[in-house]
């Protein structure tokens, strides 16, 4: 029997594996474990992951990751299943976080699915945060970003949607946050053509009813930039002003001090995290400081949000008198009044007129990312009740 072993032993020590494998396999089977464990391990040793792939292919997927050979790893575990090629993807990811490669970590997810695995959460929710957080990204070329970031959100809430977790505090948070990147996706996409640059300003505004999960300093100042563009300088005063109060507040560390009479009847919310850097620069502050300085002393702006026909804040969703909600417009997040455009998913609306705009800018324009958008809006409310219409 030992001679046996010792047979063995001498063919691994000369590197002759599959003759060692079939002197076990014929003259003493037990030992043919022994025999795969030591192959295993002198791949291990070797470095041969490639080798090592068919013989126990979780050490060749953890030899890739040690090596930062990513792109194999993920190539490997795709032909593994679901499962193993996500616990690899989530890793992954993880990796690029920590390299700020946000763009690369959510291509992955966009390439490979986001799992409703609720390990997974955090990874979802700091590729959020990243994105909000990031500098110059009230742009038409930061387009792909924010989309990919929407179709992420937007194939986890699907798969959400199929678990227990449905309808579940978890899955709303996640559902916000799409809408969220969907505003930011629509509002690039609009800054691109200059016949929608004024749904650009109402997808801004509307933000601000997200200012919990949106950095909001961050929010308002784009706001207020953004009405000032449009001449709505009553509302830029206001938004920048509360920008002002917001660094002042970052500043201080608290935001006991914010005076919040200008929101008083209006759906921003007051509780809001507390930013914990500034996210506008000194730079862009003073030119603002100097622009709210310059407007307090101009008697023609004054420091109020604008109302519609409900004597609401344009941007609320809820009517101050009546209490009545309405439902916010899929294409710039204001509240859908009048002219209303349903979708067959319940909860989905836009105001005809926004639409409308949208659609024949984007077929004068032949704008790829309006193209996106509206496909985008097509899958996530349902198809629209003019579903013939093409970009010819």
């Amino acid at each position: 029997m030992d001679m046996v072993k010792e047979a063995i032993d001498a063919l691994m020590e000369g590197g002759e594996w599959n003759k060692a494998k079939k002197v076990a396999k014929e003259l003493e089977p037990r030992y043919e474990r022994y025999v795969d464990d030591k192959y295993k391990d002198h791949l291990k040793n070797e470095g041969k992951a490639e080798s090592l792939i068919g013989v126990d292919v979780i050490a060749a997927l953890d030899m890739f990751v040690n090596r930062g050979e990513w792109d194999k790893c993920i190539e490997t575990a795709e032909k593994q299943g679901f499962k193993v090629l996500h616990k690899y993807v989530a890793l992954y990811a993880t990796h690029l976080i920590k390299e700020k490669n946000i763009h690369k970590a959510l291509d992955l997810y966009v390439t490979h699915g986001a799992p409703p695995n609720p390990q997974n959460y955090n990874i979802y929710k700091r590729l959020v945060s990243d994105l909000l957080e990031a500098p110059d990204l009230d742009k038409a070329e930061a387009y792909k970003g924010w989309a990919d970031l929407r179709d992420m959100l937007q194939n986890l809430c699907e798969n959400m949607a199929k678990t227990s977790e449905a309808n579940s505090a978890q899955h709303e948070e996640f559902e916000s946050m799409l809408t969220i990147a969907h505003y930011y996706a629509t509002r690039s996409a609009c800054l691109g053509q200059q016949a929608l640059e004024s749904l650009a300003a109402k997808l801004s505004i509307a933000i601000l009813r997200h200012t919990d999960i949106v950095p909001a300093d961050k929010a308002f100042f784009e706001a207020g930039m953004q009405c000032r563009t449009h001449g709505m300088n009553n509302m830029a005063f206001v938004f920048l002003n509360r920008f002002l109060d917001l660094t002042e507040a970052i500043e201080e560390g608290s935001l006991d001090m914010l005076d919040n009479t200008d929101f008083q009847d209006t759906d921003i919310p007051f509780e809001v995290p507390l930013p914990d850097k500034q996210h506008i620069s000194e730079e862009k502050k003073e030119e603002v400081k100097e622009w709210v300085l310059a407007v307090s002393m101009d008697q023609q702006v004054e420091q109020s949000l604008d109302t519609d026909e409900r004597d609401t804040y344009v941007g609320s969703l809820n009517a101050l008198n009546t209490g009545i909600s309405s439902l916010p417009c899929v294409i710039t997040g204001y509240p859908v009044l009048r002219n209303k455009l349903e979708f067959k998913r319940p909860g989905k609306a836009a105001n005809k007129d926004d639409w409308n705009k949208l659609l024949m800018a984007t077929k004068m324009s032949h704008s790829q990312e309006c193209q996106d958008v509206l496909k985008f809006v097509g899958l996530w409310c349902g198809a629209t009740p003019n579903p013939t219409y093409t970009f010819q």
